[in-house]
């Protein structure tokens, strides 16, 4: 089978598209023929073995998972003698991050639990699009920020996938929402049900005299000291991208001020991805799909993904 392998740590460059060996199934484990994989921020960090910390589980000198991709959409062509689940022909997505990766493969032996039945409206591409974005806005917003109806929730970032997916999420939730993003990705925001929009490049939402009961936080491009000024007392941050400035004063912080501050650590898990397939197929949530690429083109979303210029998910048809 073809699959894209990075052999080092380093930019998209380095990629290569091999002929390699199909993965053996576990006993618990299916084999997927993977029909489309979706592009994730993770994707570029684990590329590059950065921030160092990474390192810890991704391997210190060499990349562990030689082949990445987490999300993926395709058909069970196999299944271990202990798989409970699935069947030979299931149409099934998931996130993979929690096992190995590899879905920048034509096949990919997967654990049952990472997987679910595919979103019978959508599209291989589209389906491809949810699980680790989709989830991340979830557990975000729902677990960590504890959204509820008539919240004002502020989405900076929301343009990319987790931000995109993060509005669908809060409107789902019965919030008011106001998106964050650059000025070509407005209307795209819009469209995504947010109800005011803030175009970063003319205006610094810590600027606004409005405040938030959640700050969901895809860019972490300001300080706390910053964010004070727009969360309410007893209101919620909640930062997809990791600050030492918060793992070290979000605790005094929710002690002296009721203001709750809080890295998201994301985690792939069955119930939350079958949670995103029922409002996907009820129409809560739809993706949107900015390019598509096939697997000789990996590295070339990478790159986009990597400069944070995508408006909506990287999409790769295999």
């Amino acid at each position: 089978m073809k699959a894209i392998i990075n052999d080092e740590y380093g930019s998209p460059d380095i990629l290569e598209l091999r002929e390699i060996e199909r993965p053996i199934v576990k006993k618990k484990q299916v084999l997927v023929k993977v029909l489309a994989a979706s592009v994730n921020k993770a994707d570029w960090f684990l590329l590059h073995g950065e921030p160092f910390m990474i390192r810890m589980m991704a391997g210190l000198f060499k990349p562990k998972f030689r082949t990445l991709g987490a999300d993926v959409a395709g058909v069970v062509e196999r299944v271990g003698p202990e798989c409970t689940q699935f069947k030979p022909g299931d149409e099934v997505f998931g996130d993979l991050s929690g096992g190995g990766f590899g879905g920048f493969a034509e096949y990919v032996a997967a654990d049952e639990n990472r997987l679910s039945k595919r979103p019978p409206n959508l599209t291989y591409e589209q389906a491809a699009a949810l699980p680790m974005a989709a989830v991340t806005a979830l557990q975000g917003l729902r677990d960590q920020g504890g959204v509820g109806k008539d919240d004002h929730v502020l989405i900076n970032g929301a343009s990319g996938g987790v931000g995109g997916f993060a509005i669908q999420i809060a409107k789902y939730f019965g919030a008011k929402v106001t998106a964050v993003c650059s000025t070509s990705k407005l209307n795209t925001a819009i469209e995504q049900g947010a109800d005011e929009v803030i175009d970063y490049q003319k205006v610094d939402f810590i600027q606004s005299e409005s405040q938030y009961d959640l700050i969901f936080d895809v860019v972490g491009n300001h300080s706390i000291r910053d964010i004070d000024r727009v969360l309410i007392k007893g209101g919620s941050y909640v930062s997809c991208a990791f600050s030492m400035e918060i793992m070290f004063l979000g605790p005094i912080k929710s002690m002296t001020q009721r203001k709750k501050y809080v890295n998201l650590m994301s985690k792939s898990n069955q119930e939350d991805l079958q949670f995103i397939c029922k409002l996907a197929e009820e129409g809560f949530i739809v993706p949107v799909v900015d390019r598509t690429f096939t697997l000789d083109d990996v590295a070339e979303a990478l790159w986009i993904i990597g400069k944070g210029a995508a408006a909506g998910k990287l999409v790769v048809s295999v």
